[in-house]
């Protein structure tokens, strides 16, 4: 009998990619978010639009039984602050709640590294989780507040659930207002664009590797109850993925300076990623320049498609 995994949050760039790889692991997929998907639709992949902070809507639209829940459910503009809260805090909670009272294998909460805070970096799990008051963003706010939920509930009742940090995520089908996505879009044109100095470090994470940590996740009953980040090997300068771009497409005008950092902005943000290979069995293999070059053929051959769409 197939294993059935839900997707919360199924429609979007992440969640699409999961139910993609699911799909291939021969899982049976069931994908619940809000509206249709974005995307074409994937074969054989069920589709459900469920509000998660409607706990009635829980219960009537997701009775049935599945092994495995990941959860990327939560409202994308993070402008709308109450949206914001209740997508990302109470859906997750009424989702912990729901699947709490039935035998699912694993539950994955996808955090945020925002809930680090100003903690200095390489950020490590161990370090004491940040007071809610410390936290800018209600984005990182209701994050860390799901944070404290999922482990409360595993603390109390064993449910088995991971929260998995992912860093700067990136790759084919992700939104243009992203940063990678966004300078290979208007380098793609030729256009001159706004950017900061470039002097921050990041840590960029391609896709497929994160999808990987998911997989390897769903089976390590040691996981339950632990945070784990998952971000790259190797830290860039913003700049520096600026100029990879323009010299790969040789085109782009980027206009460094011109946007001001701000005066919360961390200068240097990437994490440790020693506990996701000592308790996942999992490390990135995919080399930047490698998941660069895949991510800007994706948007070169959609740019392609819409030119002849136009002519």
């Amino acid at each position: 009998m197939k294993k059935k995994i839900l997707v919360i949050g199924g429609t979007g760039f992440l969640g699409s990619h999961v139910c993609n790889e699911a799909i291939k692991k021969k899982y049976k997929v069931i994908s619940v978010s809000t509206k249709k998907t974005e995307f074409k639709s994937i074969k054989d992949v069920k589709y459900i639009t469920c509000d998660i902070t409607n706990l009635n809507a829980i219960n009537k639209k997701l009775n049935f039984d599945v092994d495995f829940v990941v959860n990327f459910g939560g409202y994308v503009d993070h402008t709308n602050k109450n949206k914001t809260y209740k997508s990302h805090f109470l859906g997750c909670k009424n989702l912990v709640n729901f699947y709490g009272k039935r035998k699912i294998k694993k539950f994955i909460q996808i955090g945020s590294s925002l809930e680090y805070g100003k903690i200095r970096s390489p950020h490590k799990e161990k370090i004491a989780i940040q007071k809610i008051s410390s936290l800018k963003s209600i984005y990182a706010k209701s994050k860390l507040l799901s944070t404290e939920y999922c482990l409360k509930a595993f603390n109390e009742n064993l449910f088995p659930v991971t929260i998995l940090r992912p860093y700067l995520v990136y790759g084919p089908g992700q939104k243009i207002n992203r940063l990678i996505p966004f300078i290979i879009s208007k380098s793609i044109k030729n256009n001159e664009f706004a950017c900061s100095s470039g002097t921050q470090l990041r840590n960029f994470l391609f896709v497929g590797d994160f999808v990987k940590a998911i997989f390897k996740t769903l089976t390590k009953k040691k996981a339950n109850g632990e945070i784990i980040n998952i971000g790259s090997n190797k830290n860039l300068r913003v700049k520096k993925v600026i100029l990879m771009i323009k010299d790969y497409l040789n085109s782009g005008k980027p206009m460094f300076g011109k946007i001001k950092l701000r005066k919360d902005e961390s200068f240097e943000y990437y994490p440790s990623i020693e506990k996701a290979k000592n308790l996942i069995n999992w490390k990135p293999t995919v080399k930047f320049e490698k998941g660069l070059s895949i991510t800007i053929k994706y948007f070169k051959e959609q740019s392609d498609k819409k030119n002849l769409k136009k002519n």
